[in-house]
């Protein structure tokens, strides 16, 4: 029997990611990018540790949810995750975040950013056609786009949800007022129209898929053995735009070292309209493999503190499934 569940959710709440308070705030993100910026990284790093240890001890959820991530990864006759292991995860996210000071600032040559595979991003963008690239809340992102600012001519936009677009800038504005970044707020009337005309002006799009707000269909997958509910939505956005669509994950390897990686993941350039769901559906089922499979790789990577497997743990009404 396989798992092939579609749900969509009109009726639910947020999701957990969505409701959970924002800890930070302008004032500490400018305080810390001036610390960083002045005093350089290594310094900074100092306070970083201070700062993942206090959000360790002091935010049960995620630490459960930490706990439970890395216990998943390991299989169920590992070892209980100890509290080294779980500072080992905040501290990742915490560096993770950090670093954006120093990409965002296009210092990106203080870091050692190792690419595997990005042959496959040269040879899409050869044909013409745009590019969309899929990540997910593992690792960074923000070093990929560093990277591309480097480049003369390449540019990388984002797609995400408005409130995202609004936090991400407001980061940004506080790191540096004069970065510029790309993004498409998703849920607006014209979003698929300047997604449409970025691909066109051969701009490589990325976007999350591995969230979803509360009310947002989704799809359970097979994830680490239990069901998870994906979001249909940037699937389905890259199907409706026609594009080919790669994987990326850029790995944090401790110290100053990110490895980015990219797999390819779906081409929906060609596909009719009738055979789009199929298309879409084995697209989802090969991102939440290729989660898995860099999840096993860099355990600590995985930046979401929260019950990732709660909405697929029941069943609601209005579920679809097939057998």
């Amino acid at each position: 029997m396989s798992l092939d569940l579609a749900q969509t959710r009109s009726d639910a709440p947020r999701a957990e990611w969505a409701r959970q308070p924002e800890r930070s705030n302008m004032l500490a993100l400018r305080f810390m990018a001036w610390v960083s910026l002045r005093l350089g990284r290594r310094a900074a790093r100092v306070l970083l540790r201070v700062i993942a240890s206090y959000f360790l001890l002091f935010s049960p959820a995620a630490r459960r949810a930490a706990r439970q991530w890395l216990q998943r990864v390991r299989g169920p006759e590992a070892t209980r995750p100890g509290w080294g292991d779980l500072f080992r995860q905040f501290m990742s996210f915490a560096s993770v975040v950090h670093d954006r000071i120093y990409l965002v600032n296009d210092q990106c040559g203080i870091f050692d950013i190792r690419l595997h595979n990005h042959e496959l991003t040269t040879e899409m963008r050869a044909q013409g056609r745009g590019l969309m690239l899929m990540g997910a809340h593992m690792g960074s992102f923000e070093v990929l786009r560093s990277l591309g600012r480097q480049q003369p001519g390449l540019r990388v936009a984002m797609a995400m949800y408005k409130e995202n677009a609004q936090k991400i800038n407001q980061l940004l504005n506080a790191i540096n007022p004069a970065a510029e970044l790309d993004v498409v707020a998703l849920g607006h009337v014209d979003s698929m129209l300047q997604l449409h005309a970025l691909l066109d002006a051969d701009t490589i799009v990325g976007m999350m898929g591995d969230r979803a707000l509360g009310d947002e269909a989704t799809r359970l997958i097979p994830f680490f053995g239990q069901p998870a509910a994906f979001p249909l939505g940037p699937f389905r956005m890259a199907a409706i735009l026609r594009r080919p669509v790669i994987f990326m994950v850029g790995l944090y390897q401790g110290g100053n070292r990110y490895d980015i990686h990219f797999e390819k993941l779906a081409d929906f350039s060609d596909v009719p309209a009738g055979g789009r769901q199929a298309h879409m559906e084995a697209a989802m089922d090969r991102y939440a493999m290729l989660i898995e499979k860099y999840g096993r790789i860099a355990p600590h990577n995985w930046f979401n503190f929260y019950d990732f497997w709660q909405a697929g743990s029941s069943k609601p009404s209005g579920t679809a499934s097939a057998t």
